[in-house]
């Protein structure tokens, strides 16, 4: 998930995405699979795959189950086939939603998300419904204590980043997606391994949202992480941070 007002939405999430470990290395050990099935079961020449063990040592993943599950798919042991799917569609308050799915029965994705939308008074859309209102990027997080802000961007600027937003939560570095791997390889050999590094959709605008309709929001955008099915939701809102915090509470 990720909303306009980055770390403040993200760091809220991930409270949550941390207490349901075992849900996000299923997500993860999905796309290792695909990943693996879709190109050389090396890294090295596979940059999908080289992505997504990032994230899975991202999440602390053992090596253990993350080898095995490329040896499965690479070696034919894993016959499911997995569709990527794109659905768009807004939640409440107007917030534009994309969510990213890998699933091998569509018909079942799309009832799932389709039954959350409409039971926290969002709509799901066709294809390209919101997708005009993000940005496809390539996003590298560091934690504060990885480089200094100074360090940081010059390290970006120098790798082909496009931008880099520092915080006391961290940095944030975004580029073009035909530059991510060059970007995040450049800047894990200086820094080490990202928290996070994938591609992603950035808002273009953000869409303020009220206390009660950030509640509503802020469930849905959980019940479509809850899904099986579902490996990334963005979202373009905007909330008070103190919000947040009453909301986490």
């Amino acid at each position: 998930m990720a909303g306009h007002s980055k770390f403040k939405n993200i760091m809220h999430r991930k409270g949550r995405q941390d207490a349901k470990r075992g849900k996000v290395f299923s997500k993860l050990i999905r796309e290792l699979t695909v990943a693996a099935k879709a190109g050389l079961p090396d890294p090295d020449m596979n940059p999908r795959l080289r992505t997504a063990i990032a994230a899975a040592r991202a999440a602390n993943m053992p090596s253990e189950t993350m080898n095995r599950a490329i040896k499965k798919a690479s070696g034919g042991d894993d016959d499911t086939h997995y569709e990527e799917i794109r659905y768009e569609g807004y939640g409440p308050g107007g917030v534009a939603v994309i969510v990213e799915a890998l699933t091998d029965n569509r018909n079942r994705t799309a009832s799932d998300l389709r039954a959350a939308f409409t039971k926290y008074g969002g709509t799901l859309g066709e294809s390209g419904s919101v997708s005009f209102m993000f940005e496809r990027v390539g996003l590298i997080v560091y934690g504060a204590d990885a480089a200094s802000a100074e360090d940081m961007f010059e390290a970006a600027l120098e790798a082909g980043a496009s931008e880099v937003e520092s915080s006391n939560a961290g940095h944030e570095v975004t580029c073009e997606p035909d530059d991510f791997s060059a970007v995040r390889d450049a800047l894990e050999a200086r820094f080490g391994n990202a928290e996070d590094a994938r591609l992603d959709w950035k808002p273009q605008n953000a869409v303020a949202v009220d206390e009660d309709t950030a509640g509503t929001l802020l469930k849905l955008l959980d019940a479509l992480d809850d899904n099986d099915d579902v490996q990334r939701v963005a979202a373009n809102f905007d909330v008070a941070e103190d919000v947040l915090e009453r909301l986490s509470a």
